[in-house]
C-alpha cells in the first residue's frame, strides 16, 4: 500500500476552508458505496448534507439504467452517469427526469462505433468481459476488471489501448474500463449539471466545492478542485494517479465519504 506521508489527512483541512464549502461532488463506486451498496453512514451523510442546504451531485462511470433507481431514492440533487454524458434527477413530483449532453443524432452515430470497438476487444482479448451493467448503457462501453471479472494491469492496459485505437476516450475506474466518444468527462458533466440545475458557474466558484473520489478516473477532478478528497482506498491507485487528492480520509469507501460530510458540516456549524 502506498504511504500517505506526502498527502495530508482530512484532519489537516483548515476549518475556514471547510466552512466555505457550499456544494459536494462525489464519485459513487467505492466512494459513496461499499461492496456495491450504500451503507447507513453514507446515506445518513447525504441526508445531513441535504438538511444543511448543500447540493450534492454524484458523478459516475456507471450507466444511466443502473443510476435511475438511485437518482430517485437517494437524497442527491442529480446523478451524472456514463462519465458526464447523462444526467438523472427526481423532479418536485418525485418523477425521474433524464437529459443528455449529446443530441440524439450524435448518440445514434456513436453507438455503432462503440459496439464495433467492444466486439474488437472481446475478440482480441477473449478473457475480457463486458460489465454486467452494460444493458443499461446508452453512450459508452465498459469492460469489467474488478467487479465480477478480474483483469491484471497488463490486460487493463491492452483494453485501454484498443479503445483508444478505435477512436474512443478511455478511463479506468475502480471496477471498469470505460470507453466513449466525445470531449466530455466527469469534469464536463459536473460543469453541465451545476449550470443546468443551479444556474451557477462551477469554475467561478470551485473554491466552494469539494470533490470526493477513489480512483484514476477521478484524477482530473482531483487536479481541478482545490478541495479534493480521496477516500482511503484511493491507496490502490495512488501510484497511477496523474493528479492526487489534496486530502485523504482515515476510512475507506462510504465511511470515508461520511468523514468528509462530517468535516464540512462541523466547520459550517462552528463558523
Amino acid at each position: 500500500m502506498p504511504h500517505f506521508s506526502l498527502s495530508p489527512s482530512l484532519a489537516d483541512w483548515p476549518q475556514a476552508e471547510r466552512a466555505g464549502i457550499h456544494g459536494v461532488l462525489t464519485d459513487i463506486d467505492d466512494t459513496l458505496t461499499t461492496e456495491g451498496a450504500i451503507t447507513p453512514d453514507a446515506l445518513s451523510a447525504l441526508h445531513a448534507l441535504r438538511a444543511a442546504g448543500l447540493p450534492v451531485f454524484a458523478i459516475t462511470g456507471r450507466p444511466a439504467g443502473w443510476s435511475e433507481a438511485f437518482a430517485v431514492a437517494w437524497p442527491v440533487n442529480a446523478i451524472v452517469a456514463e462519465n458526464g454524458a447523462v444526467a438523472l434527477w427526481r423532479d418536485t413530483a418525485g418523477r425521474l427526469r433524464k437529459a443528455y449532453l449529446q443530441d440524439e443524432v450524435a448518440r445514434r452515430a456513436n453507438w455503432a462505433q462503440l459496439q464495433s470497438v467492444a466486439q474488437c476487444i472481446l475478440s482480441e482479448l477473449p478473457h475480457t468481459r463486458l460489465s454486467q451493467d452494460s444493458p443499461g448503457r446508452e453512450t459508452d462501453i465498459a469492460i469489467d476488471h474488478s467487479e465480477f471479472a478480474q483483469l491484471d494491469d497488463t490486460a487493463i492496459t491492452q483494453v485501454v489501448r484498443l479503445m483508444r485505437d478505435g477512436g474512443l476516450n478511455a478511463t479506468v475506474s475502480s471496477i471498469h474500463i470505460n470507453g466513449w466518444i466525445g470531449a466530455h468527462d466527469k469534469l464536463a458533466g459536473a460543469r453541465w449539471i451545476v449550470r443546468e440545475q443551479l444556474g451557477r458557474d462551477l469554475d467561478a466558484e470551485q473554491d466552494h466545492w469539494v470533490y470526493v473520489g477513489d480512483s484514476t478516473n477521478d484524477a482530473a477532478m482531483f487536479g481541478h478542485f482545490p478541495h479534493s478528497v480521496g477516500v482511503a482506498n484511493v491507496a490502490r491507485f495512488w501510484d497511477r494517479l496523474s493528479h492526487r487528492p489534496r486530502y485523504v480520509t482515515q476510512h475507506e469507501r462510504g465511511a470515508g465519504f461520511a468523514e468528509v460530510a462530517q468535516a464540512v458540516l462541523l466547520a459550517r456549524m462552528a463558523s
